[in-house]
């Protein structure tokens, strides 16, 4: 979606354009009436400056305000007749008032009070610009609301949101420049609560059960954060998904399941106390031309806030790759939404690019986000087009704002759950900044048996739709769950380092019917506990002994075997899981000699509780983590982990 700056811009420049346009359909001579009000905060009481408000008459919007720095706004000149007023202000609930009567020469007052916590609906404003040279010259920076409060009034030349002047921080007042319209500085992304997990004590609570994640979007917008040169908020950074962004070097599977297990027992490098247990899981690699036919709907978001370049001109670069990869058995359908969804590319096939590419480049973005409509759509194109035999799959490309339809997580998500079960299943491509709903879309990727990507550079889309298509589009294997048996008589406790949000219970392991993760082609996945021995004297949060059963380890405890991991999976189109064990055994290797997989995630996810600032970071510092990176770098013929050590020298720098 748009920054907050840059649509106080647009809008500026609209306003500009269209207010004579507005004057001639509204004023009738002769008359003097007038609409004005004032508009507050339904809590506090407090006034709102920079609301927009928009008038309507006959269904036509006929004129737009804005409301000054006291919260007050006026429609002047306005003809006898009925008119609609919809206030809409950035995270409050859009209000509207019909059947507002006005006779000649009549002064109505409506005062106005919005509701905060909810999300900016979008309008898109009419009409022509004769003067939109002379305002494209102007500069837009941000201001606080504190900032445009400290304004005063008489040198303010305020539009939707802008001021034109310079603001001067330093000492406080506003130097009144004509060429600078400022705006409120104002950023709405949305992600999800991360709690880091506890350490758990053997002896009462020996099961960790967790589902696999192969997405990776965390580390592409921590990443953007980073070369925007600010730090991520806590809750962006989900560790398993940086981790989990680099491939690592397991072997390939050899048997009929898809997947390889290969673990590791060594020292931990942040708390010389403790040890770790590395996971690696590696999917069977399919070869491009062995996919089977691919049956895809692209479900595109062209509403008003997909304009910025990092948005919409960005996902049709991208999507440009993947159809230059796609093979003449493979089927496109092109499903859009804004305002309302709409088929624009029924399916094609893969030898039929120009049409394809030709669709893609016709798009353009405005209007509002109807979401959940265009998701219901894109399931139908897909059902209707099913390949029994293929990979049914849609992409849903967008920045994540679902503001009009079926918005709410609950709908939404129910929504994609009934239609996986038919085989359809919904892979999620995150664009922009300012807005970008990073927690909606991680949830509507899990629950449609498909990946989370945020493409943040052309290179991330390459990576993502053309390097890795095949994982991204073929799950070889879903509800794929892990849960590890730890021995009391080897680990006092024991902490997963990630996964916060794909932690199950442990009765979850054996059901069925709940869902889990998706592993595709090639994927690999790896997962790193911190262990404290058994023996330490370290205290770990525990329940009392319980009265009535025995908690006292059986026989098989006093043997070199440290955890034993289950693994659950279902083949792609079945209902009925497998089940795979691997035993770890009390066989330790110093961290110096662990593996190159090893020492690189686990610098990785040191990085991660440093950028969150987790009390569980130890002793980690960013020095310790390049130097850690650059010693387990490998190959690295992508470049991928020497990026990776640029970033940490990046927020390093930052941090001081």
């Amino acid at each position: 979606m748009l920054t907050y700056s840059f649509r106080a811009l647009i809008l500026f420049l609209s306003l500009c354009a269209t207010s004579q346009g507005f004057a001639q359909q509204a004023v009738k001579p002769g008359t003097t009436a007038k609409i004005k009000g004032k508009i507050t905060d339904a809590k506090t009481a407090e006034d709102i400056p920079f609301a927009q408000l928009v008038l309507y008459r006959d269904s036509s919007q006929i004129a737009v305000s804005t409301s000054d720095l006291e919260g007050k706004y006026s429609f002047n000149g306005l003809a006898p007749g009925t008119y609609r007023i919809k206030a809409i202000y950035v995270g409050y609930t859009p209000r509207e008032f019909s059947k507002l009567s006005l006779k000649a020469n009549q002064v109505l007052i409506q005062d106005i009070q919005l509701s905060s916590g909810v999300e900016l609906e979008e309008i898109t404003i009419t009409g022509h610009a004769p003067k939109v040279v002379e305002v494209q010259q102007m500069s837009v920076k941000t201001l606080t609301r504190e900032e445009y409060r400290s304004v005063p009034a008489k040198n303010i030349n305020s539009v939707a949101g802008t001021s034109a002047g310079i603001y001067n921080k330093r000492k406080g007042k506003h130097d009144g420049d004509k060429n600078t319209a400022y705006a409120l500085d104002y950023n709405r992304e949305g992600y999800n609560r991360i709690y880091d997990n506890e350490f758990k004590d053997s002896r009462h609570d020996p099961l960790s059960t967790f589902s696999i994640d192969v997405d990776r979007a965390s580390y592409s917008n921590v990443r953007r954060f980073l070369n925007q040169h600010s730090l991520p908020q806590a809750d962006a950074v989900r560790i398993e998904e940086m981790i989990n962004y680099f491939s690592y070097k397991y072997p390939q599977p050899k048997g009929e399941d898809p997947f390889s297990i290969t673990t590791q027992y060594t020292e931990c490098p942040w708390n010389k106390k403790h040890s770790l247990i590395h996971i690696g899981l590696q999917g069977k690699e399919v070869k491009l031309d062995h996919l089977p036919a691919n049956n895809l709907t692209f479900l595109i978001d062209v509403s008003g806030s997909m304009s910025s370049e990092d948005k919409l001109p960005l996902l049709k670069s991208g999507l440009r790759l993947l159809v230059e990869q796609m093979r003449p058995e493979d089927k496109v359908s092109l499903v859009v939404y804004a305002g309302a969804a709409g088929v624009v590319l029924p399916p094609t096939s893969g030898d039929h690019k120009d049409r394809i590419l030709d669709a893609l480049d016709k798009l353009e973005s405005g209007g509002s986000t109807a979401g959940g409509e265009g998701i219901i759509l894109a399931y139908k194109t897909a059902r209707e087009n099913y390949n029994a035999k293929g990979n049914n799959r849609i992409i849903l490309a967008t920045d994540g704002d679902f503001n009009v339809g079926i918005s709410s997580d609950g709908e939404l998500t129910r929504l994609i759950e009934k239609e996986r079960e038919d085989g359809v299943f919904l892979s999620v491509l995150g664009f922009g900044t300012g807005n970008y709903q990073d927690g909606k879309m991680e949830q509507l990727a899990d629950k449609g048996n498909g990946n989370y990507a945020y493409i943040d550079n052309i290179l991330e889309a390459k990576k993502v739709l053309v390097k890795e298509m095949g994982g991204t589009l073929l799950t070889i294997a879903k509800d794929v769950k892990l849960q590890i048996e730890f021995n009391p008589a080897k680990v006092k406790a024991y902490r997963l380092v990630g996964y916060e949000n794909r932690l199950l219970n442990k009765e979850d392991f054996n059901d069925d019917k709940k869902d889990a993760g998706e592993l595709g082609s090639g994927h690999t996945v790896t997962a790193i506990y911190e262990i404290i021995p058994a023996g330490s004297e370290e205290l770990v949060a525990s329940t009392d002994a319980l009265k009535y059963q025995e908690t006292k380890p059986n026989s098989a405890a006093s043997g070199a075997e440290m955890m034993t991991i289950k693994f659950r999976y279902k083949e792609p189109k079945e209902k009925t899981s497998k089940l795979m064990t691997h035993v770890v055994s009390d066989q330790k290797t110093g961290f110096e000699n662990s593996s190159e997989n090893c020492r690189f995630s686990v610098a990785v996810a040191e990085f991660g509780m440093l950028l969150r600032d987790s009390k569980f970071r130890g002793d980690s510092d960013f020095k310790s983590v390049i130097e850690l990176a650059k010693s387990a770098k490998g190959a690295d013929e992508e470049g991928y982990r020497a990026e990776f050590i640029k970033l940490v020298e990046i927020a390093e720098l930052l941090k001081k």
